[in-house]
């Protein structure tokens, strides 16, 4: 009788198990992102220009272009140098690109005519260890460590 309670025990717990399993399975389905957007959704109609009622959770990746504001400031670095001869208007364009190609083959840079850090650290406009080392840690007391874990760490 032991054993047969037993086995019914064991199957009844079995099947609870499996039961439970289904329930949890089919509500991670339910949540999945795949599971909420089929093929040819708004996502990919609002490439088109239709704008989607819902926000993208994706990040764009990759280097976003510089404002108006930066360009004009590149220009304004190039015109110094004497690489850029135009009136700084904000526009990349091509006296813009051929600019940079001039400043970074005189400065001893891969001429690309592409901003990047090194020649943004050139022209004075970047930091001096961008694309090089890793950020320095920060002078400034911060809320989450102590000041004498920061100064300890400075001493290193």
């Amino acid at each position: 009788m032991r054993i047969r309670l037993r086995n019914a025990t064991h199957l009844a717990t079995s099947l609870l198990l499996a039961a439970g399993l289904g329930v949890f399975s089919d509500s991670l389905k339910a949540q999945s992102p795949a599971a909420k957007k089929p093929a040819g959704s708004a996502t990919h109609k609002s490439s088109r220009g239709k704008k989607s009622s819902k926000k993208s959770r994706r990040r764009e990746r990759g280097q976003k272009a510089p404002t108006p504001d930066r360009i004009s400031e590149n220009q304004q670095a190039l015109s110094k140098d004497g690489s850029y001869t135009g009136a700084p208007n904000g526009k990349w364009d091509d006296s813009t690109q051929e600019g940079l190609k001039k400043f970074q083959e005189a400065h001893g840079l891969n001429p690309t005519g592409k901003l990047d850090a090194r020649s943004l650290e050139q022209l004075g406009l970047g930091s001096p260890t961008a694309g090089v080392a890793r950020p320095l840690p920060s002078n400034t007391a911060s809320k989450l460590t102590s000041s004498t874990a920061q100064t300890s760490q400075r001493q290193r």
